[in-house]
């Protein structure tokens, strides 16, 4: 499987549900939260990072989600439109629901981040909310974990997926789990592989696909292993990443390959991911192979964690080309045999 095949003649390349939140950035770096004096306000939350990374690097993205009426959610919309993500399927509610806003240190390792999510305005979003039409006028709709983590927002989400399915536009779960939104790791396991079982991609780090086998006994970690465990139905391909490490891409045909990180000096430890799967998806919108889309993912992600946000720091694509031009070596694994073997 060298490509992956979207439906033609569609609008948009992405349509990204759940998360646009409010993030306040350190301006002072290496600093303790508590000792912070001044912040930088940007947007966050995976799916509206993902969606602005695909933006920024030319495609067409847009968002769906729920956002509160008041400054923060006008800056969330602002900022989206002014990055060219569609915001035709973004809702604004009144009331007690209020954006999510994160405060975060800016430092490499051992990083706080406080999190506000008290009814959180983009877990509001329902059924009602989705647009059949607005889905199939995309290539691909990608849900969150974050997204399935409570009601209304968790039916909203299967609702959407079985719409994606209905339209032929792929179905793409980046696993996002945060364990201050769920009950408990089992219900986020549970969920989670319902959700696996309807995306024809999945897509989640080294911890989120431990969450996965919660009821399994004897997990060792083995990359293949957990992919076989989402390689099933629907799902066509599994994506675990490991960090430093890199990622491995599993395909249910029983191919794989591995991409290693581009070294860099960082700044902060997230924004990383968000920035892989948003170049991504464009990559192989754009018809790259899974092994080019994997290595410029992995340049994406060098230079978002190389800046000091999330949203804000998502390259352009004359910025992609240029690190990878101008880094033509990258750390891989220790693992030779698994290099590209398409």
């Amino acid at each position: 499987m060298k490509h992956w095949s979207f439906p033609a003649d569609r609008a948009l390349d992405a349509l990204c549900l759940g998360r646009a939140g409010v993030d306040l950035y350190a301006v002072q770096e290496n600093t303790a939260l508590e000792d912070v004096q001044t912040f930088r306000k940007s947007v966050g939350g995976s799916p509206a990072n993902i969606a602005t990374a695909i933006a920024r690097l030319g495609g067409k993205a847009g968002v769906i989600g729920v956002i509160s009426n008041d400054g923060l959610g006008r800056y969330v919309r602002a900022f989206l439109r002014a990055n060219g993500v569609s915001d035709a399927g973004l809702k604004t509610v009144s009331g007690r629901s209020l954006n999510s806003l994160a405060l975060t240190e800016v430092r490499p390792q051992d990083c706080q981040v406080v999190i506000y999510r008290q009814d959180a305005a983009d877990l509001q979003i329902t059924a009602a909310d989705i647009d059949a039409t607005l889905i199939a006028s995309s290539a691909s709709l990608l849900i969150t974990g974050t997204a399935l983590s409570a009601s209304p927002s968790r039916e909203a989400c299967f609702y959407a997926l079985e719409l994606a399915r209905r339209a032929n536009t792929t179905a793409i779960l980046d696993l996002d789990y945060r364990p201050y939104g769920w009950e408990s790791a089992a219900q986020a396991s549970a969920i989670l592989m319902r959700a696996c079982e309807l995306a024809d991609i999945v897509i989640g780090n080294r911890d989120e696909f431990d969450v996965l086998e919660y009821s399994s006994s004897g997990s060792d970690r083995n990359d293949a292993q957990s992919a076989q465990r989402v390689l099933r139905g629907n799902t066509k391909v599994a994506v675990v990443k490991d960090g430093a490490q890199g990622c491995k891409i599993f395909f249910a045909d029983g191919e794989y390959l591995s991409q290693g990180i581009f070294p860099v000096a960082a700044r902060k430890p997230f924004g990383a991911g968000d920035a892989f799967a948003g170049t991504l998806i464009w990559a192989l919108r754009s018809g790259q192979s899974w092994s080019e889309a994997a290595r410029l993912g992995a340049a994406a992600a060098a230079i978002n964690v190389s800046r000091d946000a999330c949203a804000d720091a998502m390259a352009t694509q004359d910025e992609l080309l240029a690190f990878v031009a101008g880094h033509p070596q990258f750390l891989s694994t220790n693992e030779p045999s698994l290099k590209v073997t398409l």
